[in-house]
């Protein structure tokens, strides 16, 4: 499947990050995020997987400009800053759940960029 959301993975380039964050937004706004997930666990079900040994966490960092140019002139009120060894970022994470043994997805989360890891 290299065609998602009509883009050609294979041809183009990956959306920015302020896309994805727009895109993530629209997610949760409709709850559909919840609603993807619970269709994936019946479909995995159906095909006799199932995700429940062991969990590996991962949070991803989407990092967004944190421009004031806008027509509010303000920065995104859902965007926070956090700091990843010495370097800080300004955006939010992706926090991903994978079952250890099948490495399949089953959870996500996505919060402000300062929410702790252990938290999500």
């Amino acid at each position: 499947m290299r065609q998602l959301v009509g883009i050609d993975l294979g041809r183009e380039p990956l959306p920015n990050e302020t896309t994805i964050c727009k895109f993530w937004h629209l997610l949760e706004a409709h709850q559909i995020g919840e609603q993807l997930f619970a269709r994936i666990g019946e479909y995995l079900t159906t095909q006799g997987l199932q995700v429940s040994r062991g969990t590996i966490v991962d949070a991803t960092i989407i990092s967004v400009p944190s421009s004031t140019k806008n027509p509010t002139k303000e920065r995104d009120p859902e965007m926070y800053q956090t700091k990843k060894g010495t370097q800080w970022y300004f955006g939010m994470k992706a926090h991903i759940g994978v079952d250890s043994q099948t490495k399949l997805i089953h959870s996500v989360a996505a919060t402000t960029a300062n929410v702790h890891d252990s938290q999500a």
